[in-house]
């Protein structure tokens, strides 16, 4: 155990540098890690007066808010009665309009930014003087300042970080108090994608003894782990904050998911006033429940601080105990075995929410990928939420968390961005970053950063070299890539420079198919030059595409130059896919993207649609092609829609994404053949001429999707999967009637009544017969009664510039999204829509 100094910087609130906590007892070189995520229990104690424990309530509620930038308004009796009422987490700039001529511009998706002021009243009791109180941001964009009764507690630029500052000394215990934020997003472009404005995640008031467990003080890492027993290794920086010595004892037990202790211990020290000191300690854990992808195994490591016999601060880690290892030969090992990394790329924002995201509907987006068979995450290219990487962890998803978009070079189309602050501030970012995620089991590799252009800088080794310094120092268990897209690129002066490669623990290759040979030969060229290399698809092109759209089907079409043809896309993904599945040592791939996103975009579109699902979280035809290659069980979609009036006799493409063995197309009842592929294809088993059943099937391409061009007729298209010599699933497409009525269906029927739970309403434009018209367009008019609030609607249609806050919204491809989000007050809540011409309709949700 090693003593250090508590640290307090100006300019930026508290900040422990990673050498005043770092325990310096010697580390074993173990590249397997165990995930915490730090989450206290909120506890009554303060409000009660007690002096024992701590609280970690929520400071989200009972904020005012203005745009513009009012001079003064970090006083305390300054007027703010004509300010808007808002809870937290919230992002002004998805309030709209949009406009073509906005600072924000295409990468910004043509938002509003400027300046905005929060203020917030509030109390502590008298009771709790002389104990520690912060006040945490999950994450403000950007440039933030914060008072407490008028004095500035610091700055904060990077807008993605999360952050804290004391509040304790200027503090009025008993009286009323006011914090005041000013946030300036006015500089533009800072971002190359939508970022939001704001206060736009949680926050939080924590209150302790000044003896107690540090800030993001707690780091639990599994040097040992099998299926017999696992050590659990947990360093806990403890700080005295009272005047006088104490006689602390640390007691740390690891408790399962009953509750019941499955290892403990204590370990007593005295500290003096003022002095840090970070405890060590190992437990050791007998059959240990694994934390995997399919079992998402969770403990809670729970830190008990005493003086003496009183208990003065006790603080609570969620654990699950794995091993990670990406292998040279192998690949990525969890647990100790192989496991592909299929994943998908995001963004922070959820369409009409923006970046101010309720965790249901993370949630909800979370359950659709893995419905697709997604079992990897990138947080491109900043630090998610907290509450991300929770639903990660419960979930059974793999992280690569990523930091930064910019080092010290600019990207060309950035004039403000975060290389104007990086000097400062990496350090203190990158450091809070590290510590608030390093103990989630779901993060599996960090990325110091996405395309940047140090890769090719002469310097950029040794920036590169000092970012790995912060990460090995604050974890030294999980490998660290960046997502280089210079790795073969032209002209040569552009090129990644080898000495920077040479530092990473894993390469990571964006578009590793974009030069030359490697559009056929991918990673085999570096494989052959670098056999020890371990390697990662950090992020490769996805079939994305608009929702329900067919622009290559009909050339009359007006078609978006900047897309690549579907066909192409379809050859490009298909294939890279069947290499990195093949190849063991390709450790994964993270296409780009899971989910539609806002932003990087040219006027008049609002977004890239890039995604397997759009801005509403409804699939695309591109969400079955993953999840015909990466679930098993027996699937098919067809596409494109069947309404082609004015087309009759007009040849177009049908496709299918299936993992069925063949399929069998009928248009009308008259068949168009039965087809197939086999991937992997397998060979004889046993003895010459042995092929597997699966072999056996027809197989009429080696693509892996099937086609077939039918002259159109209305009507309906009907396809047969069989799989192992049975029908194993069918699906019809059929020519549909004229919109005749609007149906609504819930995700769920009953929320929490906590003012943060959501309900999703799937809009669905009918016809006569129930079925989905592909083409409907109707504008929906919605009204709400009860105890809910409509946040907002969607269409996921990215030409759309209609504001996500309104009543309104145009049916999409026959679909829209409204989401509801409840009070504190238990009851109903009665969404109508109706639309000229259409029978209107109503739901209900209950809140509880």
């Amino acid at each position: 155990m090693h003593e250090v100094k508590r640290g307090q910087d100006g300019a930026s609130g508290i900040f422990l540098t990673r050498r005043e906590v770092l325990c310096q007892a010697a580390r074993g070189a173990a590249a397997l890690s165990i995930a915490t995520p730090w989450m206290e229990r909120a506890q009554s104690m303060l409000a009660s007066g007690g002096s024992a424990g701590r609280t970690r309530e929520s400071f989200d509620f009972g904020w005012r808010f203005t745009r513009g930038d009012p001079a003064g308004a970090q006083a305390p009796d300054f007027d703010d009665a004509a300010w808007r009422p808002v809870d937290l987490p919230h992002d002004w700039s998805i309030e709209g309009p949009y406009d073509q001529n906005a600072p924000s511009s295409g990468a910004g998706g043509y938002l509003p930014t400027g300046i905005g002021w929060y203020r917030k009243r509030f109390t502590v009791p008298s009771s709790g003087q002389g104990r520690i109180v912060l006040l945490e941001f999950d994450g403000v964009y950007q440039n933030s300042e914060v008072w407490i009764n008028n004095h500035s507690l610091g700055k904060r630029p990077y807008g993605f970080v999360p952050f804290a500052y004391e509040l304790s000394p200027w503090l009025h215990p008993g009286t009323e108090n006011v914090v005041a934020v000013r946030v300036d997003n006015s500089r533009q472009t800072n971002c190359r994608w939508y970022s939001g404005s704001g206060i736009y995640r949680h926050t939080w008031l924590l209150t302790s003894d000044p003896l107690r467990v540090a800030h993001w003080g707690a780091f639990a890492t599994t040097p040992q782990v099998s299926v017999t027993e696992a050590l659990v290794r947990v360093e806990t920086a403890v700080t005295n904050g009272r005047t006088h010595a104490a006689d602390c004892t640390l007691s740390t037990a690891l408790l399962d998911h009953s509750g019941a202790v499955a290892a403990s211990q204590e370990t007593p020290r005295r500290l003096a006033p003022g002095q840090t000191c970070c405890f060590v300690q190992e437990l050791r854990v007998a059959k240990p429940n694994l934390w995997s992808v399919e079992n998402p195994c969770l403990y809670t490591v729970r830190s008990s601080v005493r003086d003496g016999a009183e208990i003065a601060d006790e603080y609570d880690t969620t654990v699950g105990i794995r091993s990670a290892i990406f292998d040279v030969k192998r690949g990525f090992l969890l647990n100790g075995k192989p496991v592909k990394l299929r994943g998908v790329c995001l963004h922070q924002e959820a369409g009409c929410v923006g970046s101010a995201v309720p965790e249901r509907v993370w949630q909800r987006r979370l359950e659709l990928l893995r419905e697709m068979g997604c079992n990897a995450i990138r947080t491109s290219h900043n630090p998610f939420a907290a509450e991300f990487l929770d639903l990660c962890d419960r979930m059974g998803f793999l992280v690569m968390n990523e930091a930064f978009d910019e080092w010290k070079d600019a990207k060309g189309q950035i004039r403000d961005g975060y290389h104007l602050y990086f000097d400062e501030w990496h350090e203190r970012d990158l450091t809070n970053f590290i510590r608030r995620d390093r103990n989630h089991p779901s993060v599996v590799i960090w990325s110091a950063g996405n395309e940047v252009p140090d890769q090719s800088d002469p310097d950029g080794a040794a920036t590169l070299r000092g970012l790995l310094a912060i990460f090995r120092a604050e974890d030294p268990t999980r490998p660290v890539t960046v997502a280089c897209d210079r790795i073969a690129s032209e002209p040569l002066s552009n090129r990644v420079r080898p000495e920077f490669l040479a530092e990473l623990d894993v390469v990571g290759y964006n578009y590793v198919d974009r030069w030359r040979r490697r559009a056929d030969l991918y990673y085999s060229i570096d494989r052959a030059a670098f056999p020890r290399r371990r390697f990662v698809g950090t992020e490769s092109i996805g079939l994305g595409g608009i929702r329900g759209e067919y622009r290559d089907l009909i050339p009359s079409d007006p078609a978006v130059p900047w897309l690549l043809p579907a066909s192409n896309r379809r050859i490009d993904v298909e294939q890279l896919w069947e290499f990195v599945d093949l190849h063991g040592y390709v450790s994964g791939d993270f296409m780009w993207t899971g989910i539609d996103y806002l932003g990087e975009t040219r006027w008049p579109m609002k977004g890239a649609p890039a995604g397997a699902l759009d801005t509403c979280g409804f699939r695309k035809d591109s969400f079955y092609f993953y999840q015909s290659q990466w679930t098993s069980k027996p699937m098919l979609h067809l596409f494109p829609h069947w309404n082609w009036k004015g087309n009759e006799g007009r040849i177009l493409p049908v496709t299918c994404y299936t993992n069925c063995d063949t399929v069998e197309l009928f248009l009308n009842g008259k068949s168009y053949g039965v087809k197939g592929y086999e991937f992997p294809r397998l060979g004889m088993e046993g003895a010459y001429g042995n092929y597997p059943a699966r072999a056996r099937a027809l197989r009429t391409t080696g693509d892996l999707h099937l086609s077939w061009d039918v002259p159109y007729e209305p009507g309906t298209l009907r396809a047969v999967g069989m799989k192992d010599g049975r029908v194993a699933t069918v699906q019809e497409v059929s020519t549909t009637g004229e919109p005749a009525a609007i149906v609504l269906s819930a995700d769920r029927t009953t929320i929490a009544a906590d003012r943060r739970d959501v309900a999703h309403i799937q809009v669905e434009i009918q016809d006569a017969q129930g079925r989905i018209v592909p083409d409907a367009e109707n504008e929906i008019e919605f009204s709400l009664e009860g105890v809910g609030q409509l946040i907002g609607l969607d269409n996921g249609d990215p030409f759309s510039h209609e504001g996500y806050k309104g009543a309104t919204r145009r049916a999409f491809q026959g679909l829209c999204l409204a989401m509801v989000q409840s009070t504190d007050r238990t009851g109903q809540i009665a969404i109508a829509a109706s639309s000229p011409g259409l029978r209107p309709v109503s739901l209900t949700i209950l809140t509880a």
